[in-house]
């Protein structure tokens, strides 16, 4: 608990006098005033948090895929098998995954951590160990992870910012595995919002009508019998929550605390962020929400968290797709506050 409090009160504001100058920068530069739209906010954005009027290019990219599995998926919420985590962990170990051909694209580094991968522990070269418990409980019987858990979970996605970012700047993706976790992330997001479940539900890796409905109601009965406070973002995250979904909590925290843009992805990445935002508000000034899901809470999670979408493609593959795709969109943002001339410097009139 004492990595959690520190890295939370470490997190300060962005710097406003940068993102002023920022603002003013890109205003003298040979466009219209705003005629760059959303890159501009990106821009200044990234300067307020690196503290510094002209942002520079990321000396690294990493995307931090966590990976974890459910005890809910007993409950047959999910058309896929629990064993498909760790053989797409493999996939991504191998290169071979949709993450890995986008970050390679984006010039990113992939790191895969286990942290609730469901049986004995994978002895798997580039494979991080941060197991907290081998997949959570089945949340309808009662919490998904004890608070300690939780917490454990969290700091292990502190602990991995600190160990694998070392450039300044950098930019950090969020990603994740684990089948069946849009089910808590459905939770986390009704709980937070007092959203119907049915409202928050979508089918995840394709399920039909009938199982959509049966999901919806399992995370109902959930929410019934555990009563996650809505209040305390431990309590339901430990209730209701997963262990992938609260290390990357961490994630976005350590970020915070380093001064570090987050790029968040879709629906988990975004049951993740809520939980970040609601132990530290200010870890939202930190996060950059990289497209919208297919998945239907997805716009309701972004609404919750003011973030506007850079991207909408009808994903809902998850693993950090959407962050790795959203990753040149920072950077070319950050070229155009270094790059462009300004009116004065390229004589051109000015009204």
């Amino acid at each position: 608990m004492e990595l959690l409090k520190q890295t939370i009160a470490q997190i300060d504001p962005p710097d406003q006098q940068a993102i002023k100058s920022a603002r003013e920068r890109l205003d003298s530069l040979t466009k219209p005033p705003g005629s760059l739209g959303r890159l501009e906010e990106i821009a200044y954005r990234l300067a307020g948090i690196q503290g510094q009027a002209i942002p520079e290019l990321p000396r690294e990219k990493v995307m931090m895929v966590l990976a974890g599995d459910h005890g809910v998926v007993a409950e047959g919420v999910s058309a896929f098998p629990q064993e498909v985590t760790p053989q797409m962990v493999a996939n991504f170990l191998r290169g071979g995954a949709a993450i890995n051909v986008l970050s390679r694209q984006a010039g990113a580094r992939v790191v895969v951590a286990d942290i609730g991968i469901a049986g004995p522990p994978l002895p798997w070269p580039g494979l991080i160990d941060c197991r907290v418990k081998p997949g959570t409980d089945n949340f309808v019987l009662g919490p998904a992870m004890s608070r300690t858990e939780a917490v454990q979970a969290i700091e292990a996605g502190i602990k991995l910012v600190y160990q694998q970012v070392q450039g300044q700047p950098a930019l950090v993706g969020t990603g994740e595995m684990g089948i069946g976790n849009t089910t808590p992330s459905s939770a986390i997001l009704a709980v937070f919002g007092g959203l119907s479940p049915r409202e928050v539900t979508g089918r995840g890796t394709g399920i039909d009508d009938a199982r959509l409905v049966h999901k919806a109601a399992v995370i109902a009965r959930a929410i019934e019998v555990n009563r996650p406070d809505p209040n305390d973002g431990l309590d339901v995250l430990a209730k209701v929550g997963g262990l992938e979904i609260a290390g990357l909590a961490g994630v976005i925290l350590g970020c915070a605390a380093r001064r570090l843009p987050v790029v968040i992805d879709g629906f988990i990445s975004g049951a993740a962020a809520l939980v970040a935002r609601s132990l530290a508000p200010l870890s939202r000034e930190y996060m950059f929400a990289s497209h919208l899901s297919n998945e239907p809470g997805h716009r309701l999670m972004l609404e919750m968290l003011d973030l506007k979408p850079m991207l909408q493609l009808d994903m809902r593959l998850g693993e950090g797709t959407g962050a790795a795709l959203a990753f040149p969109l920072l950077e070319a943002a950050i070229r155009v506050i270094n790059e462009m001339a300004t009116f004065a410097e390229a004589g051109v009139s000015q009204v």
